[in-house]
């Protein structure tokens, strides 16, 4: 059954723009969780090291511009809003000029590609939130679904994984390692991903399926799936091993070259040039490994033309295209939202970004 709907709003995750907006946002993110001052100190300098700004607003603004662009080529009138959970814009302004532009019924495309509370319910979240604050003369909001194993983000991917590849010295190319990193989770976050009847775990499992559907479209048969951007205490277990650990472990066993693809990110944002352009790029060169990064596929013509697909599903009834067989879940076009309990909320909340 075809849906209808006057508008697309880009919801995403949100960052500073200037030094003096690094700790608010920051405070944004963590609030309700007792997260040490002294913890957003640590990760506010990743961003001052960057000059106080994330590049994850640009980045999506480019999206935007593709996505406007493969609209009008497809002769398709639908204005394409943006909004962001932690940083302007936020999702209740956008919603409410939405409203004031006389927007009745939009669609949602969430930068995230995946199952579990942050990368799906907690978006769900934002929507009703963002309703809530404008009240009766909100715009009814229909999020797109997960899109972690369609076709246009392996390909993306692959390509990016054969680029990296050309990078590293001929000498060692052959004998590279491909590893996969996505953002850690807390294990009970992961746990309550997925209903028990579906086995659990979604988060991490899409991610391992993305993995295995990348590495086969390279021709690679072995791969690792590790994890980054941990932010909790110690004490609270997270999907490990983590990427700088990994390569310790790589090293060990006498590889010593290494192409690392963030398959669990939409762009190049801060936790991505953070966590492997330095610190696991460092721990590379420290351990005399060969290191080249994939690149994300947020840039890459495909992505946009992604996003048009997940639109077409639902104005046009258009055939839903995936490549996995892990579960994937999203809104269908009458509104309905994902699977019952497929990102139930954590038991325990993530400490901070990092």
């Amino acid at each position: 059954m075809a849906a209808q709907a006057d508008a697309l709003l880009l919801l995403s995750f949100g960052g500073p723009e200037r030094p003096e907006d690094v700790m608010p946002f920051l405070e944004n993110v963590t609030r309700g969780r007792n997260v040490p001052h002294e913890r957003l100190l640590a990760v506010a300098e990743h961003y001052h090291h960057f000059g106080g700004r994330s590049p994850i607003n640009e980045l999506n603004l480019a999206i935007i511009a593709a996505v406007r662009a493969e609209l009008a080529a497809a002769g398709l009138e639908l204005p394409v809003y943006f909004g962001n959970r932690n940083w302007h814009p936020m999702v209740e302004d956008t919603v409410a000029r939405m409203a004031a532009d006389g927007v009745r019924s939009a669609l949602v495309f969430p930068t995230s590609a995946w199952g579990g509370y942050s990368g799906c319910l907690q978006y769900h979240e934002d929507i009703a939130r963002a309703r809530g604050a404008v009240g009766d003369a909100a715009p009814r909001l229909v999020k797109l679904r997960q899109y972690f194993d369609h076709p246009l983000l392996i390909e993306a991917f692959a390509d990016a994984i054969r680029t990296a590849l050309a990078e590293l010295p001929a000498d060692r190319r052959d004998r590279a390692r491909l590893v996969f990193t996505a953002h850690s989770v807390p294990v009970s976050a992961d746990g309550t991903a997925g209903p028990p009847a579906l086995g659990g775990q979604l988060y991490s499992r899409q991610v391992a399926e993305a993995a295995r559907l990348c590495a086969g479209a390279v021709g690679f048969a072995d791969f690792d799936v590790v994890w980054q951007s941990r932010s909790g205490p110690p004490q609270i277990p997270w999907l490990e091993p983590d990427i700088v650990d990994h390569l310790d472990t790589l090293s060990g066993k006498g590889i010593d070259a290494v192409v690392v693809c963030p398959v669990g990110f939409v762009s190049d944002h801060l936790e991505v040039i953070w966590d492997l352009d330095n610190e696991a790029e460092e721990r590379a060169r420290e351990l005399g490994m060969a290191f080249a990064r994939a690149g994300t596929p947020g840039a890459d013509p495909r992505f946009a033309k992604l996003v048009l697909e997940l639109i077409g599903e639902h104005l046009d009834a258009a055939p839903v295209r995936r490549l996995g067989t892990v579960p994937g879940f999203g809104s269908t076009p009458d509104g309905a939202p994902c699977a019952v309990g497929c990102c139930a909320p954590p038991r325990r909340p993530a400490a901070a970004p990092s």
